[in-house]
């Protein structure tokens, strides 16, 4: 069964329901809502639609090259957004995406400087044991130990990349055949993914708060992870030109007020602000948004929730180039781990005339280094970028290299105030705990988004919640006409 199929059958007597929000979420509960027969209006402050999906276009009117300043990627395992890509025509768009670790000729910054991740093994497994307590272990659990600390460090913020991995999954890898998992001309490389794979139990040797951080790293370096030719925005127009409900933009939402089965909301447009009654609200507004809004008769729980939630905020640079001067490199796609303060560097896939251009995601940042970028005046963060990335690839630093550059420093960005939830510091029950509380309505106020579902900081979990709030606010609505006939 298609994952949007609707949970009972459209009535023409449904309530209106207004949505507050234009991202992935908002848009796919107005269309599941519409396909359940509710009339439906969404509210969007900012002037576009999407959220953090964002991509953004260079040259004139768009026509270069483009770059996903937001979401750029879909796993394989991620059922909800491949359905709906599929849904809206889209699966023909679908293709792999390159990431850290998939070209041997990228670049990985070590404790002794740039080298090809090809031949980067040898220092990452002598800069793994200097951090050994124990010496016991075999060759090939160093090596995974290596790699996998590796990823860590070029995937996660500084207070997780810091503590590395327990000594407990590393004892609990010691006991298993490597064998089939070292790969590699020079068997230097460990298969990290087909290895949790066939032992998924080992996971449980990282501890509860750092088992998520692992799958995290895994779903990020995953070889099965695709994008969107043509840019990931093409999911939000597609689902917008579906949609018989208006979309209005430029309507800040300012204060809720649950009234009963009512709910208040106060909406600026331009200087006016007005209160609209509305029978039923879906807030798929970011919780670090909501705490900034006037609510009114939230119970305790919720008002902890929101303001509990803790967001990692995220940087991204891009530079336009005069070419792709990394092919001549060698380098064919894929990411380097730049280190430093910015972190990743992506070769982003051309897609136009090579006489446009090319585009380099000079930086992507989480956590203290997407804080500090953050703060900076664009120009600053752009300069500053292209001095240190221009370490690694000097020709960046060749006169008329870059063209033009573009970023986004979701942290200190208004309508999302962060890029996504963080609960690396949560268990798997503490997990499920926020999730409960974020996702529960307050009588005829529901809420959807990523952080109210089991995936957040993907498009999956937006897509997710977002359909089981449509069928739940439907069934309650059902509910209720059917009490009051």
């Amino acid at each position: 069964m298609p994952v949007g199929c609707p949970a009972a059958d459209p009535c023409s007597d449904a309530p209106p329901i207004m949505i507050l929000g234009a991202g992935i979420a908002g848009l796919v509960a107005a269309h599941e809502l519409e396909l359940l027969g509710h009339r439906v209006e969404v509210l969007e402050g900012s002037g576009r639609v999407g959220g953090r999906i964002f991509t953004h276009r260079f040259g004139a009117g768009g026509s270069g090259p483009l770059v996903e300043l937001g979401a750029m990627r879909v796993p394989g395992d991620h059922r909800y957004t491949l359905d709906y890509i599929a849904r809206l025509g889209l699966s023909g768009k679908l293709r792999p995406f390159r990431t850290l670790f998939s070209e041997p000729r990228a670049y990985h910054a070590t404790s002794r400087g740039f080298v090809r991740l090809g031949q980067a093994a040898r220092i990452l497994v002598e800069d793994f044991r200097a951090e050994l307590a124990d010496s016991r272990y075999r060759e090939e659990t160093v090596l995974f130990g290596a790699w996998l600390t590796a990823m860590g460090n070029a995937i996660g913020p500084a207070g997780f990349r810091e503590r590395g991995f327990t000594a407990e999954l590393l004892d609990a890898v010691d006991r298993v055949d490597l064998a089939p998992f070292v790969v590699g001309a020079d068997r230097d490389r460990v298969d990290l993914h087909a290895f949790f794979a066939a032992h998924p139990g080992a996971r449980a040797g990282c501890g509860g708060r750092l088992a998520r951080f692992v799958d995290d790293v895994l779903s990020e370096t995953s070889p099965d992870l695709v994008r969107l030719e043509g840019g990931m925005d093409q999911l939000v127009q597609a689902l917008v030109s579906r949609l018989r409900s208006p979309v209005r933009l430029g309507c800040e939402v300012v204060g809720l007020e649950v009234c009963g089965e009512r709910v208040l909301v106060q909406v600026r447009t331009g200087d006016r602000v007005v209160t609209r009654s509305c029978p039923g609200v879906l807030c798929t507004l970011p919780f670090s948004v909501l705490r900034r809004i006037r609510l009114r008769n939230l119970s305790r729980a919720k008002v902890e929730a929101i303001r509990g939630m803790t967001y990692w905020p995220a940087t991204k640079v891009a530079f336009h180039c005069r070419e792709a001067f990394w092919t001549r490199d060698g380098i064919s796609g894929g990411a380097s781990f730049s280190g430093g303060r910015v972190r990743q560097t992506y070769y982003v896939p051309a897609e136009c005339d090579p006489a446009q251009g090319a585009v380099l995601l000079a930086s992507y940042t989480l956590g203290e280094e997407a804080e500090s970028f953050g703060r900076m005046p664009a120009e600053d963060r752009h300069e500053s970028v292209l001095r240190e990335v221009g370490r690694m690839h000097p020709e960046l630093l060749e006169p008329g290299m870059v063209i033009g550059a573009a970023s986004m420093a979701w942290g200190h960005h208004w309508w999302s105030s962060g890029a996504a939830v963080s609960q690396w510091e949560l268990d798997d029950a503490g997990r499920a705990e926020e999730r409960l509380r974020a996702a529960s309505p307050e009588n005829g106020l529901y809420f959807a988004g990523d952080h109210c579902s089991a995936n957040p900081a993907w498009i999956d979990g937006a897509i997710r919640s977002a359909v089981d709030a449509a069928r739940q606010i439907h069934l309650d609505s059902r509910a209720r006409t059917a009490v009051s006939v």
